[in-house]
C-alpha cells in the first residue's frame, strides 16, 4: 500500500520562464518537513534515499498552485487539511496485481475456503491497502471458483469481501472493477474467462465478483469502524513502507480483528514482530494462523 528553500529559476531571456515547480529545489529542512508529515499521518518512513521521488511526485502540487518554492507548499499542507491529504496520497504508492505471490491463494484455495465452505453464520474477508483491487478481486475469483458451478455454494452465503485503501482513486477504481487488457493478462484461465467480462479497452469484473466487494478509503492508523471479526486478512507488501513501531501496532491490530482460528497474509519480505508474533502460528511462508 507510498520542500524548500529554493528560488523560482530566473527566465534566461524573454519567453523562457520557468513554470511553477519546475526545478524547485528540494532542501533537506522542507525533506524532514514532509517526512515528519507522512510519518504522523500515515507512519511512512521516507528515507533521504526517497527525496528524488518526493521531488518529482510533489512538483506538480506545486505547479496546481502556482509555487515556485517547496517551503511554500510545506506552510501550505500546514494549514490545508485538503491538501495534506492529497499530499499523503500523491507521496503513496501502489502497485499490484492478479494473483500476485500465488503461494498464498493456493493455499486460501486448498486450507481456507473448505473451512469457510463448513462455517455457520457470516463470512468477512478484508484487503488492507487494497491498491487498485487486483488483490480483492483475485480473492473473489478464488472464492467463485473456476467455474459457474463452482460458485454454487455462495448462493446461500453470507460473504462480504472489504478493500481498504489511503487514496481515493484506487479506491475508486475498485468500485468500477475495469481494468486494462495487459493487465487483465495476468489472471489465469478459467477465472478470465468466467469472471471477468470484455469491455472497451480491456476488462470489466463480473457482477458476481463485484457484489461481494465493498470498497472504502481508510487510513490504517487511524480508528477502524469495523465491527465484525475477520476470518481472513490480507495485508501484503505495505509494511514494508513503515518502521518498526508502526508495523508492531498494525500487526497487533490485525491479530485483535480476527477471529479465532482465521488467517493472515503478508508480503513476501515482512514478518510479524512484537505482540501479534506471540498470538499467531506459521502455517507457511508469510502465512498466519490465529490458534483456535
Amino acid at each position: 500500500m507510498s520542500p524548500a528553500g529554493g528560488a523560482a529559476a530566473a527566465s534566461a531571456g524573454a519567453g523562457n520562464a520557468m513554470a511553477p515547480g519546475q526545478n524547485a529545489e528540494l532542501t533537506p529542512r522542507d525533506f524532514q518537513a514532509i517526512a515528519a508529515i507522512m510519518y504522523d499521518d500515515a507512519r511512512i518512513s521516507l528515507s533521504e534515499a526517497k527525496t528524488t521521488l518526493v521531488q518529482s511526485r510533489l512538483a506538480r502540487r506545486l505547479r496546481k498552485f502556482g509555487l515556485n518554492r517547496f517551503c511554500d507548499y510545506v506552510d501550505l499542507v500546514h494549514s490545508d487539511a485538503e491538501e495534506r491529504s492529497a499530499m499523503v496520497v500523491a507521496l503513496t504508492t501502489n502497485h499490484t496485481h492478479f494473483f500476485r505471490e500465488p503461494h498464498h491463494f493456493d493455499h486460501f484455495r486448498e486450507t481456507v475456503i473448505p473451512t469457510l465452505q463448513r462455517k455457520q453464520g457470516p463470512i468477512r474477508i478484508w484487503s488492507a491497502g487494497c491498491s487498485s483491487g487486483e488483490e480483492v478481486y483475485t480473492i473473489a475469483m478464488c472464492l467463485l471458483g473456476p467455474s459457474r458451478s463452482s460458485a454454487s455454494w455462495l448462493r446461500n452465503a453470507d460473504v462480504r469481501l472489504l478493500a481498504t485503501d489511503i487514496a481515493p482513486h484506487v479506491v475508486e477504481s475498485v468500485q468500477r472493477g475495469v481494468y486494462a487488457e495487459n493487465v487483465a493478462a495476468g489472471v489465469p484461465e478459467p477465472y478470465r474467462s468466467t469472471w471477468m467480462k470484455p469491455t472497451q479497452g480491456g476488462f470489466v469484473m463480473a457482477e458476481e465478483a463485484r457484489q461481494m466487494v465493498t470498497a472504502k478509503v481508510l487510513n490504517l492508523f487511524e480508528p477502524w469502524p469495523l465491527k465484525a471479526a475477520y476470518d481472513v486478512i490480507f495485508c501484503r507488501n505495505v509494511m514494508i513502507y513503515f518502521g518498526d513501531p508502526a508495523k508492531e501496532e498494525l500487526e497487533h491490530r490485525f491479530v485483535e480483528q480476527l477471529a479465532r482460528g482465521s488467517f493472515l497474509y503478508i508480503g513476501h519480505s515482512e514478518r510479524l514482530i512484537g505482540p501479534a508474533a506471540s498470538k499467531m502460528r506459521s502455517c507457511g511462508h508469510t502465512i498466519y494462523q490465529k490458534p483456535e
